[in-house]
């Protein structure tokens, strides 16, 4: 439509405080109008319905998709504008917002209840040579009740066209003060640390993606000669960190860059899962849509397509961003649709069985505007969304917002919040990315670079925080020869044994890693045949912050002899009926007698030394004998299973305190033929 122009224009007041400001209601219904600048057939851009609402534009003025733009540019024919407001109101002022070549409004009309127009505003002034304004009319009856407001603009008198964003009413007589919505506790200055010459050039580097662990940064270069396709196109690089520096940046190589323009939008919590932009054909072309590779013990393997049902852009440049969610089950995209509000939105799209997506769904109103929505990254809590946004009122040229998950549908949003001027520039800032310890954020940014755009990173503030996780790591291993064992790794919820994810482990490619919420307890097992698992359990249900946690899971082969010890907790202290955490191990017990039909196994039950020796005696043997009546429940013959009650006489840890005493209260299975 028109060239991006940015300026500042103090007509009244345009401030980011806010603590003065006045009540203002904004139009919230569109009577009428005689025109409207239509870019497609599809979308909300520069129409009418923009004019609604609070204004996107204040600070800074500039041309906006988020304002209404008459059809014609320059013409002598009458515009107009009528608007409603949700509820009748006095007012002393009536504030219109005329972001981008103002100062061809004519005239201004106030309507009551009953219709009665009433003329408040008359222009016999030459128009002044600034960007916008927050024209403010003084009402001359305050005493009126104004349902709605009818503006008329003359196009001839500004070159170019003309755009109002917003129309309100106040009973306030003071300056009008605008709002961009900020956390609270933004910081008014913060320190963005430039990641170093290891990882920084005076090409340009974009595009972060920290690895969960925070131990490696991925990032795209551009306008860089040692790329694979030269300067002229963009390669995938990354770089590892020891302590708080960063080792030189390498070229992920073929077959991750090629002659084409290259860039990863996500990685996996493991880090063996790389996401990357665009479809890698056979024949070394590239096309619109999304791809992964897998890291193998050789290396990575070359990337394949994501299937994404219906996937399209109707971007004339085909620019477009890809986030996934820490699950891997959620793809977050910003594209250009038949029922995008207007340029680019954010839209959602969800794995399914056989491994494609779903169709884009748009994510809604709250988040997507008329103008651009772009950047998406979603962060390892799986809530939190950070995004850039030209429509959201902002600082400059797209600002860096966040909100958070409502539900489970992924349309349902808090208000975007502006993370503040210390991080947003007047320039365009996004690709924000975060660790799941949520202590530092990585962005790249013109502002005190080495050339181009460079990687930078800065100290997140409490407001804008991810909720807190923990990264699990380790290995599975062979509980007899203490080798390592690839398999397959379910995690589910304590309290009611819901799985929440399974991954595969192969130990040629390092640890498994799992990002779970704290404030929840879970089940840790492995899956591999001829093999039982002991299960782990990871409680974080106590846990507020962020926490790192080493934790290998161990298989017992299925052998005459062996010994199985579940490490869950069967019984409450003193009592014998079994609790629900206990069945899981259970089951899988039934499950593997079933599978060797000629399995016996013995039964061991054991307390601490607490009370009275014979009492513990007898609670062991109920112990072992509740276990048994479950398993015989679950078809297991009686004949098959031996049981014995050992009291307090067969300690495997002390009894001083409760934290080694609960681990003599267990149960034992000992297999003793297969």
């Amino acid at each position: 439509m028109m060239a991006k122009h940015i300026g500042w224009w103090w007509c009244v007041l345009a401030s980011v405080c806010t603590s003065q400001a006045q009540e203002v209601q904004w139009a919230g219904k569109l009577v009428g109008f005689s025109s409207e600048f239509r870019k497609e057939t599809y979308g909300q851009e520069y129409r009418a319905v923009q004019v609604l609402g609070a204004p996107n534009t204040i600070p800074p003025f500039g041309e906006s998709a988020c304002a209404w733009s008459p059809y014609n540019a320059d013409s002598n024919v009458e515009e107009w504008i009528k608007v409603a407001f949700e509820k009748p109101q006095k007012a002393r002022q009536i504030l219109i917002v005329e972001n981008f070549n103002q100062g061809c409004i004519t005239q201004v009309y106030a309507y009551d209840e009953a219709g009665k127009e009433v003329s408040v505003w008359t222009n016999s002034g030459a128009a002044a040579a600034d960007v916008g304004r927050v024209l403010v009319v003084n009402v001359p009856d305050s005493t009126m009740l104004i349902s709605s407001v009818k503006v008329s603009l003359n196009p001839a008198r500004v070159k170019g066209y003309n755009q109002i964003d917003a129309i309100g009413l106040t009973l306030s007589n003071k300056p009008f003060e605008s709002k961009i919505n900020v956390f609270k506790d933004a910081p008014k200055e913060i320190i963005k640390e430039n990641l170093g010459i290891g990882v920084n050039t005076k090409a340009q580097e974009v595009a972060p993606i920290i690895s969960p662990d925070g131990k490696t940064i991925f990032f795209t270069r551009g306008k860089y000669e040692k790329n694979v396709g030269g300067a002229e196109n963009q390669d995938v690089w990354f770089a590892t960190r020891q302590g708080d520096q960063w080792n030189e940046a390498q070229n992920m190589g073929a077959p991750i860059n090629n002659a084409d323009n290259n860039a990863i939008v996500s990685i996996s919590p493991d880090g063996k899962t790389l996401y990357l932009m665009n479809v890698y054909r056979p024949d070394g072309t590239m096309t619109f849509g999304l791809s992964k590779s897998t890291r193998t013990k050789t290396g990575w393997t070359t990337p394949v397509e994501c299937k994404i049902e219906d996937i399209y852009n109707l971007d004339k440049k085909n620019n477009t961003e890809f986030t996934l969610s820490p699950k891997g089950n959620v793809l977050v995209m910003s594209v250009k649709r038949q029922d995008t509000n207007g340029d680019r939105d954010l839209y959602v799209s969800f794995v399914k069985g056989d491994g494609s997506w779903s169709k884009p769904l748009n994510m809604g109103s709250i988040i997507n505007t008329a103008d651009v929505e772009s950047a998406p990254f979603i962060a390892t809590d799986n809530k939190t969304l950070y995004f850039t946004s030209y429509g959201h009122a902002g600082y400059g040229g797209g600002d860096i917002f966040m909100t958070r998950r409502l539900d489970e549908s992924w349309t349902k949003w808090s208000q975007p919040e502006n993370l503040g001027p210390a991080i947003n520039t007047p320039q365009w800032d996004g690709f924000l990315s975060i660790p799941a310890s949520g202590e530092y954020a990585y962005v790249s940014s013109m502002q005190n670079s080495l050339g181009g755009e460079d990687l930078f990173r800065f100290k997140v503030y409490n407001a804008i925080r991810p909720e807190p996780v923990a990264i699990i790591s380790g290995s599975v291993i062979d509980a007899d020869t203490r080798k390592p064992v690839t398999t397959e790794i379910l995690t589910n919820l304590l309290k009611d044994n819901t799985n929440i994810s399974k991954v595969e482990y192969d130990p040629e490619t390092g640890e498994y890693k799992l990002i779970l919420p704290v404030q929840q307890s879970y089940r840790l097992s492995a899956v591999k045949d001829g093999f039982f698992p002991l299960d782990e359990i990871v409680d974080l249900s106590k846990d507020k912050r962020f926490r790192d946690i080493k934790r290998n899971i161990l298989l017992v082969p299925i052998k005459e002899g062996k010994k199985i010890t579940p490490n869950g907790i069967m019984f409450e202290q003193s009592k014998f009926e079994l609790l629900t955490e206990a069945l899981p191990d259970l089951d899988r017990i039934a499950e593997m007698m079933v599978k060797y039909a000629n399995m016996e196994l013995l039964i061991e039950g054991h307390t601490d030394n607490q009370g009275d020796f014979k009492l513990n005696m007898e609670l062991s043997e109920n112990r072992v004998k509740e276990v048994k009546k479950y398993l015989v429940g679950k078809g297991i013959a009686e004949n098959r299973l031996q049981v014995k009650g050992w009291g307090s006489t067969k300690p495997v840890a002390s009894n001083e305190i409760e934290e080694t005493r609960k681990k003599n209260r267990r149960v034992e299975f000992t297999i003793l033929k297969v």
